[in-house]
């Protein structure tokens, strides 16, 4: 049995919660001890409650030893964090407090503030004095104001409240735990696309990530040299055969390979897979063989394997080491999924892993391949598309390395779900399984054969997809697409399905349209998608994406999310209130990387 606990090497960031007071003794700090600490303590079990890390286990905070109610007070608290490894903080207070004298200095740790809204003392005053501080100072804060008075007494969080805490805790824990981990590159550029082009500028200056390099024929090395676990091997191999159906084979005959080369292929991929595995976070199994040096891995929360053409021209593709690592549960059970992007696009691997960390939820990554419009679809097969459809629809297709979870076969309130993986039952993950076929890879696009999944995605799901691109003289840019899965008739599918490659996995998404920008039509998103890749992710996570975006400087080009939950830090609207996603742009590009 191979040895897991390599996964999640280090520790998990933490939530620090700074409770910050009036430092006027004799009377007004005494009077506000304990509402102030008992602020602190609400948050801290709300964040435990409703947030885990991507292992499952709930997320920890750290409270300063006591309230801060000036600079001395604040320098022991940033000692605190320094030592509990504090990726995140949260100032809270009920009361006016000395505003440069309290707030975090920290640049590099995305923070906000939250004043209570109440009569009894100026909660709000403190907030919007910290804030205009840390604008003044270059260090972009989220400001939290409930929207309606609480009296003093008050210890409950409002709901609107405790939507922008969560939010902001998601997003501040996605960028502490990017911090230090890497992108592992497995081969280089695949076919020209410029995603592949792993640009370490910006994984160290946005992500704070370092990247990480290996040739495809590390893969070779390992295989020709026994550098994995054979045990698991065996284990693996004997899992794939009673639960990966094989698919008919859609070659011509005359170059379909032969089923002593099938069965060939079924092994090299199952290395394969092994192999990435243990290149993106090591494994201790390897040590115990001697191979002391591969046990270690690199440190890598996402990767991206090349294949085309150089690996596919000669050997199987790698549809499906993508897809396994990609899904929540293997021949080893149910897991947590990997993050591997497929050609290398490593821009749209950033997008997988921000939505994996916002959601501890698989990733489906697609072509953006068509759109299709409502008089297309009627033309084509007589039927009219209705519902979320009725607008047009984008057929999301890719050659194997889309999750199996996005089959939506686990389920949540009796409907199609995708589900952190302490969440999947046993029951559903096999569903999983069944609804997938392994067909035999189109030969005249990887010589090499190997195993492309197919499966097609229940409809119902809300879904979000989203992409990273590259501006030269702007940087990273964030595109963003909340909308529907989609069922379609099974013979109005099987008609447009098979005008494409019908042995890879397909989506059928309905964008949601606002009759605005990007938004006034589906053709429009189509239109200005900026890439031929895109992440989707289940339910619509785009307020978090966006303030995800914002704590890491990257500005949104276009997004349908309400503007009501959107949500930046306070010194966005000092670049300009009427014109939202024009203030994202200058207020990025004038504070610059997080970590540059």
């Amino acid at each position: 049995m191979t040895d897991t606990s390599y996964r999640f090497q280090g520790k998990f960031p933490k939530i620090g919660i700074r409770p910050t007071i009036d430092g006027r003794r004799k009377g007004v700090r005494e009077s506000l001890e304990e509402q102030t600490m008992e602020m602190a303590k609400s948050v801290a079990k709300l964040f435990a409650e409703h947030l885990r890390y991507p292992n499952g286990e709930p997320v920890e905070c750290v409270i300063a030893d006591t309230c801060i109610g000036g600079v001395a007070e604040s320098a022991a608290c940033a000692d605190k964090f320094l030592r509990e490894g504090v990726g995140v903080s949260l100032t809270v207070t009920p009361c006016w407090c000395y505003g440069t004298e309290t707030m975090d200095m920290d640049a590099s740790i995305p923070k906000a503030v939250w004043g209570f809204n109440g009569t009894e003392r100026p909660g709000a005053v403190y907030l919007a004095a910290v804030l205009s501080g840390y604008a003044q100072k270059g260090l972009p804060a989220f400001g939290i104001y409930g929207n309606h008075v609480q009296d003093a007494g008050d210890t409950s969080i409002p709901d609107d409240v405790r939507g922008k805490l969560i939010g902001f805790a998601k997003a501040g824990l996605a960028v502490a735990y990017m911090r230090g981990k890497s992108y592992l590159s497995m081969g280089s550029v695949s076919m020209g696309i410029a995603g592949s082009i792993v640009n370490d500028q910006f994984f160290q200056e946005y992500l704070g990530m370092r990247t990480e390099y290996v040739d495809m024929s590390e893969f070779v090395r390992r295989m020709d040299e026994g550098i994995y676990d054979s045990a698991e091997f065996e284990k693996a191999l004997t899992w794939v055969k009673e639960n990966c159906k094989e698919g008919p084979d859609n070659n011509p005959e005359s170059i379909q390979t032969s089923r002593e080369q099938k069965d060939k292929d079924w092994e090299t991929v199952v290395k394969m897979t092994q192999i990435a595995r243990d290149l993106m976070v090591g494994n201790s199994r390897l040590e115990e063989l001697g191979f002391g040096e591969e046990a270690m891995g690199h440190n890598a929360i996402v990767s991206g394997f090349q294949g085309q053409r150089q690996w596919t021209d000669h050997f199987p593709n790698g549809d499906f080491l993508e897809a396994i690592l990609n899904s929540s549960f293997d021949w080893n059970g149910i897991r947590a999924p990997y993050m591997v992007a497929t050609e290398n696009d490593s821009l749209n691997g950033t997008v997988m892993l921000f939505g994996y960390l916002l959601t501890n939820t698989a990733q489906i990554f697609a072509d953006v391949r068509t759109y299709w419009s409502p008089e297309s679809v009627e033309r084509v097969t007589g039927h009219k598309l209705e519902g979320a459809a009725a607008n047009g629809l984008l057929h999301l297709i890719n050659s194997g390395p889309a999750t199996l979870d996005g089959t939506g076969e686990q389920s949540q309130g009796g409907k199609p779900a995708m589900k952190p993986f302490w969440e999947i039952s046993e029951t559903e993950a096999q569903q999983c399984l069944d609804a997938t076929s392994w067909r035999p890879a189109s030969v005249e696009y990887f010589r090499g054969g190997g195993y492309s999944s197919d499966y097609l995605t229940r409809g119902g799901m809300p879904m979000t997809m989203s992409r990273i691109n590259l501006v030269k003289g702007i940087g990273p840019v964030l595109q963003i697409a909340e909308g529907y899965s989609v069922d379609l008739p099974e013979h109005v599918h099987e008609t447009l399905d098979k005008r494409t490659d019908s042995t890879w996995p397909t989506t059928w998404f309905a964008p949601i349209i606002t009759g605005e920008g990007a938004f006034h039509s589906v053709y429009e998103v189509m239109d200005n998608w900026g890439a031929n890749h895109g992440s989707i992710s289940y339910g619509h996570i785009g307020a978090d994406l966006i303030t995800l975006a914002s704590m890491l400087r990257i500005p949104v080009s276009m997004h349908n999310v309400p503007q009501e939950n959107v949500f930046r830090p306070r010194a966005w609207g000092l670049f300009g209130t009427s014109n939202p996603e024009s203030s994202d742009y200058r207020a990025c590009q004038n504070f610059g990387p997080l970590y540059k």
